[in-house]
């Protein structure tokens, strides 16, 4: 674990603002738009803002934690804090593990679609998982390198999405006259459940703001920094999403956005631009969609690298060369490609919503419970975070009950296997302080 003694105050905060940034719009934006729409309906470009309220409310605890334990840990050491070295720690953490893991996959598989439609390959749907399993080794090789060559990516890679997404809603906007011919303000027949499953898969979009928290060891002046670097991520983020999706409202029936939900927003480009609209979005896309999985695979495997530190994971080498941080890169990118081959899109996205909102909700409860006053949180802040989680979870999960059954059954599993598979482990694995993984970097912050 060689990133906290060297690298300290080498992240500045825009650094941290574009990896957050970076993060975000890798899925958001490309891949949940048009599955978006087909809850929301006219209001999708709403559903955008209502998501960043929550994922606002959301980062209040991130933010508190932040300020007063900054650290590598990030997500894992908040949790420790909280709940101690125990169930709730390693099975809450591993749920941000496997909803950024699944995150990854989300965003290679819309890499695949965004690029076939480049070619006039549609019909080759083998194609698809087969491009994002191919962004994922390549994504591997670049996590390889080094700490400060991500960062300068992720950095110029920020600035490009941001200027590319601006570009495409502008245009799309500007080539319509600025009428918006499937977003209205009149309620449609979307239900009131509908809206908030569809704020459930928009809170996808923002959750890229939590990265920011594992880099609270090498951010400058990490106690301000954290904070505001969140703040100005999501502020960016609500802007150019309810944007885009203003734009592609305006360009394409709600009928054609879900028919293309997909690559939505290579569609909607088609009317305004036609054929070099798409050429653009789709090379937009694929630099979203490498960067973004490029800087999402150096936070997850760190993260992973910390809770097999923290001994909350088992760790096998399986004699692999290299360190634990190779390693933990090794067995994200491996968990990244097995998803990407065996589950479609929507189902991915559901599926990361549910862990993710999930774990959200276990570590505003553990601020609330422990650390409130440690950390000086509001209670009614905390309490309403909560709240506004359960809402949307719920409201999604009811909605997916009446259109994918498979989706509410595999995230049920999936949580319970978390659950009892951190109890088994901790149950046979003692705390060992002479383990050669334990670094004592992870209880020195």
């Amino acid at each position: 674990m060689n990133h906290n003694s060297n690298d300290k105050d080498s992240l500045s905060l825009w650094g941290a603002v574009s990896m957050g940034t970076g993060v975000m719009i890798g899925a958001g934006i490309f891949a949940l738009t048009g599955q978006i729409a087909e809850l929301a309906g006219t209001w999708f470009p709403l559903a955008f803002f209502v998501a960043a309220v929550v994922a606002g409310f959301s980062a209040y605890s991130y933010v508190k934690m932040a300020q007063k334990y900054p650290s590598a840990g990030g997500i894992a050491m908040f949790l420790k804090k909280a709940y101690g070295r125990g169930l709730m720690t390693g099975a809450c953490a591993l749920l941000m593990y496997f909803s950024m893991v699944i995150n990854e996959s989300l965003v290679a598989r819309t890499f695949g679609t965004y690029v076939l439609q480049v070619f006039d390959a549609k019909d080759a749907e083998w194609l698809i998982p087969a491009l994002g399993v191919l962004l994922l080794l390549f994504t591997f090789l670049i996590n390889i390198l080094s700490n400060r060559f991500i960062q300068t990516f992720s950095f110029a890679m920020a600035f490009v999405k941001i200027a590319g997404l601006a570009a495409l809603a502008f245009g799309g906007l500007w080539a319509t006259g600025w009428s918006f011919e499937s977003v209205s303000v009149e309620p449609q027949e979307t239900g009131i459940a509908s809206f908030l499953g569809a704020v459930a898969l928009g809170i996808l979009g923002y959750k890229g703001f939590t990265t920011i928290t594992n880099s609270g060891g090498e951010l400058k002046d990490a106690n301000r920094n954290v904070g505001r670097a969140i703040i100005f991520s999501i502020s960016i983020c609500v802007v150019l999403y309810v944007f885009v999706a203003l734009a592609v409202g305006a360009n394409l029936p709600i009928e054609e956005i879900v028919r293309a939900k997909d690559y939505s927003l290579a569609e909607a480009s088609r009317p305004a631009f036609g054929q070099y609209g798409v050429w653009f979005t789709v090379g937009f896309a694929i630099i979203a969609t490498v960067s973004g999985v490029i800087a999402s695979v150096f936070a997850v495997s760190r993260m992973l690298a910390m809770l097999t530190s923290m001994q909350l994971v088992p760790h096998r080498h399986f004699n692999l060369p290299g360190d634990l941080q190779r390693h933990t890169l090794v067995y994200t990118v491996g968990i990244a490609i097995l998803l990407t081959v065996f589950f479609d899109l929507s189902r991915i996205a559901s599926l990361g919503a549910v862990f993710y909102i999930v774990m959200d909700i276990f570590i505003h409860w553990g601020v609330f419970k422990h650390l409130r006053k440690d950390v000086k949180a509001r209670a009614w802040v905390l309490i309403t975070a909560m709240t506004l989680d359960v809402i949307v979870l719920v409201a999604f999960l009811w909605v997916k009950t009446q259109s994918d059954m498979l989706v509410v059954w595999i995230s049920l599993i999936g949580l319970a296997l978390v659950f009892a598979a951190e109890k088994w482990f901790l149950k046979l694995h003692e705390y060992d302080e002479d383990d050669p993984h334990y670094s004592t970097e992870t209880n020195s912050h």
